[in-house]
């Protein structure tokens, strides 16, 4: 089945269009911004106000579910998607194993209750990435590939100032949006996104990413007074 056009491209997208898109954009962005760089007290009143905010901004321009990549056309043709990650996780989880950094709960039951919420955040954020912020950049800008750039740095931004997530979001943006453009099909990049985040919390030490917090949780991240995700499934190795 052939691919899915952008709907509204640049050349033909009118000039009102363009600018609710920039505005729907900034508006978006500096919810979301808002939150994650707001104390903890106040982040739980101003997450419902920037939920509700992105919300109407997506039901007031909402161009279909199709177009968002929420259908079945593409689907097993674009699942190889996950299996890279599945590959990415096995390698990393090895390498994990062999330096004593590998975290996961002791029973499959308890990892689903671990990270079924994760799982499920992963695909808001990769609906939000392609669904609000890359099909709007698309308008916007004549050149998809600057477009998918654009909408990956602002979802790397997002990551700031984790030294470790923000990379590797940029990179992922980058790669998701273009696979996006090839195959019109949500569903495997919201899969693979959970996994490739979940091997980051199963692999990496929560002092050093921080327990993969971002914005001021990041910079007010405190060991001593959190737990640590998990205890180790792999005693680290002593020293010789």
């Amino acid at each position: 089945m052939a691919d899915a056009p952008a709907p509204n491209p640049p050349s033909t997208a009118p000039l009102h269009r363009k600018t609710r898109d920039a505005a729907e954009i900034l508006v978006a962005y500096a919810l979301i911004m808002m939150v994650i760089w707001t104390p903890r007290a106040a982040q739980r009143v101003l997450w419902w106000v920037a939920a509700a905010g992105v919300l109407a901004i997506i039901c007031l321009s909402f161009d279909g579910w199709a177009v968002a990549g929420m259908r079945r056309a593409n689907f097993l043709r674009s699942f190889w998607i996950v299996g890279a990650a599945i590959a990415v996780s096995a390698v990393a989880m090895l390498v994990a194993a062999r330096l004593g950094t590998l975290h996961l709960p002791s029973t499959v039951l308890a990892f689903i209750g671990t990270y079924i919420a994760y799982a499920i955040w992963s695909a808001v954020q990769q609906f939000l990435l392609q669904g609000v912020f890359f099909a709007r950049f698309l308008r916007l800008i004549p050149s998809s590939r600057l477009a998918a750039l654009a909408a990956a740095a602002l979802f790397s931004a997002a990551h700031l100032p984790s030294p470790i997530l923000t990379p590797i979001t940029l990179v992922w943006g980058v790669a998701a949006c273009l696979l996006f453009l090839r195959y019109r099909n949500l569903y495997p990049l919201a899969l693979a996104h959970a996994i490739l985040g979940i091997t980051i919390a199963t692999t990496v030490p929560g002092p050093v990413d921080h327990n993969m917090r971002v914005g001021l949780g990041y910079l007010t991240y405190d060991p001593h007074h959190l737990r640590h995700r998990h205890l180790p499934l792999v005693e680290p190795r002593p020293k010789e």
